[in-house]
């Protein structure tokens, strides 16, 4: 089972918190079978989902959606990302030099392609520029990709 991630960035800690929950939990209806996590490893959602994919023991495929991409992730998420790349099975890299909006919805149509399910980390609301959330929610409700939203009780956004 092939699942992709797309969800909010720069997460309340205590959001943080409830979040990996649900993911853990959704990942655990997942047991028995072979799970593959596909991420771009942001701050975030996609962190919170590829470390959950790992403890899971499943198979995680990291998608770069540009050369530079890591530099325009915050520093302070360098050392999880290295961290987490360096545990991928696969690493998958788009051909952007710059991690523009269009580099990032690129990458998430690439992961849609491989999904059997997309989990969203989504409040629901428009996507803040193109290639949010809801934008990458919208694609695979488009391509027939199942999508689960998961905005536990008690979760906020900036």
């Amino acid at each position: 089972m092939n699942v992709a991630i797309t969800g909010h960035r720069e997460l309340p800690s205590a959001t943080a918190e409830l979040v990996d929950s649900a993911i853990r939990e959704r990942l655990s209806l997942r047991a028995g079978g072979e799970l593959v996590g596909l991420s771009c490893l942001a701050d975030g959602a996609d962190a919170i989902f590829a470390r959950a994919v790992l403890d899971a023991g499943g198979a995680l495929v990291a998608v770069v959606p540009a050369t530079r991409y890591r530099d325009g992730l915050p520093a302070s998420h360098h050392p999880m990302y290295d961290a987490l790349i360096g545990s991928a099975a696969e690493v998958v890299r788009l051909d952007h030099e710059e991690s523009t909006s269009q580099a990032h919805m690129d990458a998430s149509v690439y992961m849609l392609g491989r999904a059997h399910e997309l989990i969203a980390v989504w409040d629901g609301k428009p996507a803040r520029g193109y290639g949010g959330t809801a934008d990458v929610v919208r694609a695979a409700r488009e391509r027939g990709v199942p999508v689960t939203v998961v905005w536990p009780a008690g979760a906020e956004r900036d």
